[in-house]
């Protein structure tokens, strides 16, 4: 059984940060934690022992940790803003690797955008996501369909799609934070349009 301690994601954990876990234990593969939940970002101010929901998170996680292993191979999330993403290398900071992959889908970027974007020495592929769900949106880039998956268990699924990951070619254009900043769009309210 793998102890989460034991693997890049540990010292998010012992931080309170893996919140709203479907998946959160050991995988169908030998020595690999599953995660399946939201990553805090930024926490709201704690007044007294209250609990407050973070101001924001990565939502939807999707990530995998090998026992053992300093920095977590692959990652998918969605985030509300693309400016949040220096918040994510920062708060990931020695937990990602130059050659890992790691997906970012934004609300706020144009939907036929698709960028690589590099942070320090870690690169992120950033697409777009609009009312659907990163577990949607990465099966479609990998060109899964969920009859691929329907008889594996939660751990078995995360596993097969995750590992899919590595036979995609990546060649997006290739775009600075910066200049990210001046493309993103303004964040669409998520509720706009919902019926109450």
């Amino acid at each position: 059984m793998t102890a989460i301690e034991n693997t890049a994601l540990g010292r998010l954990e012992k931080e309170g940060r893996l919140l709203n876990a479907v998946l959160k234990g050991a995988t169908t593969k030998p020595g690999r934690f599953g995660f399946r939940g939201d990553i805090a970002l930024k926490f709201q101010t704690q007044v007294a022992d209250e609990k407050r929901p973070p101001d924001y998170s990565i939502e939807q996680v999707l990530t995998i940790a090998q026992d053992g292993e300093r920095t977590i191979p692959v990652l998918a999330g969605y985030l509300h803003s693309f400016a949040y993403l220096a918040d994510v290398a920062t708060i990931l900071d020695g937990a990602l690797s130059p050659t890992g992959r790691y997906f970012i889908f934004c609300n706020n970027i144009d939907l036929l955008a698709k960028y690589r974007v590099k942070l320090g020495e870690i690169n992120f592929q950033v697409l777009p996501c609009d009312e659907s769900t990163v577990w949607k949106e990465l099966m479609d880039l990998v060109g899964l369909n969920k009859d691929d998956v329907k008889k594996l268990d939660p751990g078995g699924k995360l596993d097969y799609l995750l590992d899919a990951t590595r036979d995609l070619d990546l060649s997006y254009e290739e775009i600075s934070y910066d200049d990210g900043l001046k493309r993103m769009e303004a964040v669409k309210n998520r509720n706009e349009n919902r019926p109450v």
